[in-house]
């Protein structure tokens, strides 16, 4: 059985700090490197080493983690060391755009290295446990090389070639997951108006969110209508919740509460309706949010 081969972890905010953890538990040699060098000083005592440049970080392992703000951090970070880049693999966990990520894979190449998009799908704590999962997109063959090192984070979930692929889906998800909080937020501002207090409001809505997915398995899938682009008719037709859209609305405008979220919202049906969509499902909706 091979040795856990070394790898090194650039930024260590608490995503970064976790990884970084997560393979020193495996066994692996960790070398990291982060702009306040404090930072790293609970990792040091727990095994790592920390390089005194990006450079020698970069040249410490053949596979670089990057976890940082985004990937404007990384030409930073990374500027000075160029020249160790070659024969590299580059793991980018950071977030940032599809096409941000394509432009920094070609950037990579010019410069000899690998590059690998991840995104970490889980909370930093969770990072290195049986939950955790990652996209990942780019070359089959060098997420083949190192997937051993990367599945000690969590489980890889490959997507193809295309560096960008892995950016989208995790912006896609995180899509879903700020609206809602979001949605959760305007909710409590608006039962608030009412003197309904936020830590009795909370737990009942939360009853609210744990019956989505039931709502969204119910006959025919959401995904299956949308890819068929066929809507069939249920209660929630788009009729039925564009009138609740516009109540909301209306209550939030009387209440005096921000109506930017609720207004949106009700723009999608709107639209859907103008189009004809009327009495199809719900779903109907994303046609309008293709073509705006």
């Amino acid at each position: 059985m091979s040795s856990p081969l070394p790898v090194t972890v650039i930024g260590l905010g608490p995503m970064g700090q976790a990884m970084t953890r997560a393979f020193l538990a495996a066994g692996h040699p960790v070398t990291v490197w982060n702009r306040t060098p404090s930072r790293a000083d609970p990792l040091v005592d727990a095994g790592a080493a920390l390089a005194a440049t990006a450079a020698e970080a970069v040249a410490a392992s053949r596979l670089v983690v990057v976890s940082l703000t985004d990937y404007e951090a990384m030409y930073d970070v990374l500027a000075h060391a160029t020249a160790a880049l070659a024969g590299t693999t580059i793991a980018n966990l950071s977030s940032d755009t599809p096409d941000r990520t394509r432009e920094a894979a070609a950037w990579a190449g010019e410069h000899g290295a690998s590059f690998l998009t991840g995104g970490v799908m889980v909370p930093a704590p969770m990072v290195g446990t049986e939950e955790a999962y990652i996209y990942v997109s780019g070359p089959r063959e060098v997420l083949t090389t190192h997937r051993a090192t990367l599945e000690r984070i969590g489980t890889l979930r490959y997507l193809g070639d295309d560096p960008g692929l892995a950016q989208l889906m995790y912006q896609a998800h995180l899509d879903v997951f700020l609206t809602a909080l979001s949605g959760l937020a305007h909710a409590t501002a608006l039962v608030g108006t009412a003197g309904v207090k936020a830590s009795d409001f909370v737990p009942e809505v939360m009853e609210t969110l744990a019956g989505v997915p039931a709502m969204l398995s119910t006959g025919e899938s959401v995904g299956e209508q949308i890819d068929a682009r066929s809507y069939p008719g249920t209660l929630s037709t788009a009729a039925m919740m564009g009138a609740t859209a516009s109540h909301i609305l209306t209550a939030s405008e009387s209440a005096g509460i921000e109506s930017g979220l609720p207004r949106a919202v009700k723009a999608h049906y709107d639209r859907a309706l103008a189009d004809g969509h009327g009495g199809d499902n719900w779903t109907s909706i994303v046609e309008g949010i293709r073509a705006p």
